[in-house]
């Protein structure tokens, strides 16, 4: 920590650390999203844990579907059991636009998150649709 995850982040984590298996997926990532199945057009890259963590375990990972790309964060009890989990950051297209957002996680693992819009096919930048917002890993492992 610190760490920031933006639109080309995930090719050092894909090199650096070995790919989920289709069983692993299945098992754990799979039942935290509504509808998901297995499909040779969704990519899954394991990012990293948060470590000093003590009443809870919190993971990253990429996902990547068509026109979509989300770093996922979730936490989870010591028995594996779902916490919270949120998308932090994300590329997506819709339209003519692409919708981009980056995040960096800090020591007291607050969540910075920058996003905005680029219009002409991703080509231009509108700064006005630039904001930031604010999260948090609490105590507890809620993400609020």
């Amino acid at each position: 920590m610190p760490v920031t995850l933006g639109e080309d982040t995930h090719h050092a984590f894909g090199t650096e650390n070995d790919p989920l298996s289709d069983a692993m997926i299945e098992q754990f990532i799979l039942p935290l999203e509504a509808g998901a199945v297995l499909d040779e057009f969704t990519e899954y890259i394991p990012c990293f844990a948060i470590e000093d963590t003590q009443q809870f375990i919190a993971l990253v990972w990429w996902k990547a579907t068509l026109l979509q790309y989300e770093y996922v964060l979730a936490t989870f009890t010591a028995k594996g059991e779902l916490i919270d989990r949120k998308v932090i950051a994300l590329t997506t297209v819709e339209n003519d636009n692409v919708f981009r957002s980056v995040a960096v996680i800090n020591e007291e693992y607050e969540i910075t998150i920058g996003e905005g819009v680029s219009g002409n096919g991703g080509v231009f930048f509108d700064p006005s649709t630039s904001k930031t917002r604010f999260m948090e890993i609490l105590a507890n492992g809620e993400i609020a």
